[in-house]
């Protein structure tokens, strides 16, 4: 599921050709991606301004003059400015000048209007470039395992599976590591490894390691230098002991034993 670095990556591949453009007609095909009426829902496009292009945790988050246009991109969705619209394509946004197009194979994103703020975002925890670090401090006063912690979206908006694991990693911070018996210095640490990583992650375009790639079909270059996500059994970068594999919260999660501790 594409994370807090590729979103933005779309979010910035497209905020300059939306904004201020006018959608004309818009055309859905997908009751799981666009769920209630997809009547209604094109009648509601028609004809509106787009004013702000956001991104919001995982979800693009599209103002227009009259209410806003929520995209969650699940696990095989993608916003394309190029292109022709295929078997996959589930949504077409005809605009004044271009056209947006949405893809999903599989159809676990979600395209939705609201007159406000949805609840899905409005629900959302901080930023986590934009959260101090004694805010950062005062959330991991809780008796939970501190990937677990890190994949809740009301924690921390826009991280997931891979820099959950890249932050752990770089922090020295065991998955299974309970967050209120993290010590000043390592909530510290672990703080500045979740903002490095995650600014590095949006200059590189995210990670590419399925099928995601940005508006302009660009594949990112962040997964190149992942050190714990996907390398199970592989040398850990720093010991070169195995890299090893386990289910927390349901997620596969990747660590190293010897340089992650609890």
């Amino acid at each position: 599921m594409p994370e807090l670095p590729e979103v933005e990556t779309v979010v910035r591949s497209v905020a300059a050709h939306l904004t201020g453009r006018r959608i004309v007609s818009t055309s859905f095909t997908s009751r799981f991606v666009t769920p209630g009426s997809r009547a209604k829902l094109t009648q509601r496009l028609a004809g509106r301004r787009i004013e702000s292009v956001k991104r919001r945790g995982k979800f693009i988050v599209i103002a227009l003059d009259q209410g806003t246009l929520t995209v969650h991109l699940g696990m095989t969705g993608k916003l394309l400015m190029e292109g022709e619209a295929g078997e996959h394509t589930h949504g077409v946004f005809n605009l004044d000048d271009g056209r947006l197009l949405y893809h999903d194979p599989r159809q676990f994103g979600r395209i939705e209007w609201s007159p406000g703020t949805p609840q899905r975002v409005a629900r959302l925890g901080p930023e986590p470039l934009e959260i101090s670090f004694e805010e950062f401090r005062a959330r991991l006063k809780r008796k939970t395992r501190m990937k677990a912690l890190l994949l809740n979206q009301a924690f921390l908006a826009g991280l997931g599976n891979i820099y959950a694991d890249e932050s752990l990693f770089a922090a020295g911070i065991h998955p299974l590591a309970v967050a209120d018996r993290l010590s000043k210095t390592r909530a510290e640490k672990l703080y500045q490894a979740i903002r490095g990583i995650l600014t590095h992650a949006i200059q590189l375009g995210g990670s590419s390691i399925s099928d995601y790639v940005n508006a302009r079909g660009e594949r990112g270059w962040f997964q190149m230098e992942h050190r714990v996500y996907g390398r199970e059994g592989q040398p850990c970068a720093n010991c070169g002991r195995p890299i090893r594999k386990i289910l927390v919260a349901q997620r596969g999660t990747h660590y190293c034993p010897h340089c992650q501790k609890k």
